[in-house]
């Protein structure tokens, strides 16, 4: 990548192993699966890889491990037009792995995951990553809390907006936002974020209410992704409310990371809020439509085709 990034990506990269099985399986019970396939995955390269087929110029900074061919990993999300030169590469570690279950009969998921050396990623790291022409830096929470805390402190001192998809949920995560500016969960994440980070349950309140209560701690907006029911948004000017585009489910694996990665690539490009939901709804819902991960991620042409339909 020869120009430089406008997005940076603080994230997981992991092998992913996935599993195809009528449903999901019950504690104790053995299915017999349907079919097996391994990719490249992590929600930092999955929404880093979302971005870069929508066009964005972006970089991820992480720590793949060598072990276990970690250098092809490396490579292909270089192929995908993702700028690696942030990601360290240690010799003696091994790379995240997800073991993932997919149901045919809902494309509901199970998912495990084993940080290997996502879970290493020193400050040292973080102090050197450059900030320069950055407008954005995303994070999740596969990776040390106290690391993306720095990430964001430094992002903030240099002008850049910072994003937190908050999953997978971790006791701790609340502490970061008040170093965020866009905060991004489903629902299960909002209400065991609220609960954390209020000291109250919100099982029966409505989304609009558990993203001002999110808000509260700090975010200047909050987005929570609501599958069949679409996508709530909060900010200053109030709450929006953003339908789902009928699709037929088929894996759903990798569609929130989708909808971030295609929602910071519209912000970046000065999309104004309501543009650019829609823009990250078209792209979650082609990403449903069909198997795989990464593999399931559109192109930008297909996106803005079925913005058009």
């Amino acid at each position: 990548m020869t120009t430089a990034p406008e997005i940076l990506v603080l994230g997981s990269v992991n092998r992913d192993l996935i599993v195809h099985a009528p449903r999901l399986p019950l504690p104790g019970e053995t299915l017999r699966g349907q079919r097996f396939g391994s990719c490249l995955g992590g929600k930092g390269a999955n929404q880093a890889v979302a971005a870069a087929r929508l066009g964005a110029r972006v970089a991820l900074a992480a720590r793949v491990g060598l072990r276990e061919d970690g250098a092809a990993m490396v490579r292909q999300l270089a192929g995908e037009g993702v700028d690696t030169r942030a990601i360290a590469q240690p010799a003696d570690e091994v790379p995240g792995v997800a073991l993932i279950v997919v149901g045919a009969a809902d494309a509901e998921n199970q998912i495990v995951t084993v940080a290997g050396s996502n879970g290493t990623l020193p400050l040292a790291q973080v102090e050197a990553l450059d900030m320069t022409g950055l407008r954005w830096l995303v994070a999740q929470q596969e990776l040390p809390l106290e690391s993306i805390a720095r990430a964001f402190e430094r992002a903030r001192a240099a002008g850049v907006r910072t994003v937190l998809n908050a999953a997978p949920f971790r006791a701790g995560g609340e502490t970061l936002l008040p170093l965020v500016d866009l905060l991004v969960v489903n629902e299960l994440e909002a209400r065991a974020l609220v609960l954390q980070a209020v000291g109250q349950p919100h099982e029966e309140v409505s989304h609009e209410v558990l993203a001002r209560a999110l808000r509260a701690k700090g975010p200047s907006a909050v987005l929570i992704s609501l599958g069949a029911d679409g996508l709530c948004w909060v900010d200053d000017q109030g709450c929006r409310r953003v339908p789902a585009r009928p699709v037929t489910a088929v894996d759903t694996v990798g569609a929130g990371d989708t909808l971030v990665g295609a929602l910071v690539t519209a912000l970046a490009e000065g999309q104004p809020v309501e543009q650019a939901l829609a823009f990250a709804q078209a792209a979650a819902s082609l990403a449903v439509s069909r198997p795989g991960v990464q593999d399931a991620m559109p192109r930008r042409d297909e996106v803005e085709q079925l913005l058009r339909t």
